[in-house]
């Protein structure tokens, strides 16, 4: 479990995250939402660490992140997978080197270990025998399903996507939201996945909070987000469900 308290951070006196609580509960597939520049991203990287909040405290399983010791934020960050927007691997490692780096970086693991260890998340996400093309072979469906399995390859506890389906097709990013939720699932892993697709919050958003300039104002399920009487949240649906249709008249 994870939970944040009165998280608020500005930029050059601009209050960018206004004091937002919350509890993401493990085993399931939470989502922060709002349309670009509300703060989503901002959010998570005070979550993650790369941003230290102006004020409030981020909780992993009751240990108190923003305010502990190097060796305590060292024990959590080996909990944390990270999947990002562009899939972030690097360009000059094969698949199996770019899954890897983690245990490289964070275990004493034998050699063998790691090894076994990266074909079993790699075979997890669909991609055997793929250990060593380059990243620039690779779709970017697959990309992103690498960037998986390089978030879990350390046995991670809490599992941080951003934008998971950023400029993947239709098709390819039901996959990939399909995949994170049955690896949330089998695996019990705190999710939480950043996003402005509403299409991936109907289909995974078992936990949805929603951010409006910098502001929680809704918080709910997936079936209960159509029935919401919250303007901010009716406007974003409205939108999206507009470009949907656009993209639709254009295909």
């Amino acid at each position: 479990m994870i939970e944040i308290q009165n998280i608020t951070k500005s930029f050059d006196g601009k209050l960018v995250i206004k004091g937002i609580d919350g509890v993401f509960e493990r085993g399931k597939t939470n989502m922060i939402i709002g349309a670009s520049g509300t703060g989503k991203s901002v959010l998570l990287k005070c979550m993650v660490g790369l941003l230290n909040p102006d004020q409030g405290n981020v909780f992993f399983t009751q240990r108190n992140f923003t305010e502990a010791n190097r060796t305590l934020k060292t024990e959590i960050r080996r909990e944390i997978g990270m999947l990002f927007q562009g899939g972030a691997l690097f360009d000059s490692k094969n698949v199996q080197e770019n899954v890897k780096f983690p245990l490289d970086l964070l275990t004493k693991m034998e050699e063998s270990e790691k090894l076994d260890r990266v074909n079993f998340v790699l075979s997890r996400v669909g991609l055997e025998n793929v250990n060593n093309k380059m990243p620039s072979e690779l779709s970017g469906g697959m990309k992103k399903r690498v960037g998986i399995a390089r978030a879990i390859v350390n046995n991670s506890r809490y599992l941080f996507c951003d934008e998971p389906n950023s400029g993947l097709d239709p098709q390819t990013a039901i996959l990939i939201d399909n995949l994170i939720q049955e690896i949330t699932q089998e695996f019990n892993i705190t999710t939480i996945v950043v996003s402005h697709d509403m299409n991936s919050v109907m289909e995974i958003g078992e936990h949805v909070m929603f951010i409006f300039e910098g502001a929680k104002v809704w918080e709910g399920t997936n079936q209960d987000i159509t029935k919401s009487d919250v303007k901010e949240l009716n406007d974003f649906l409205f939108a999206n469900a507009l470009l949907r249709t656009v993209k639709d008249i254009k295909v």
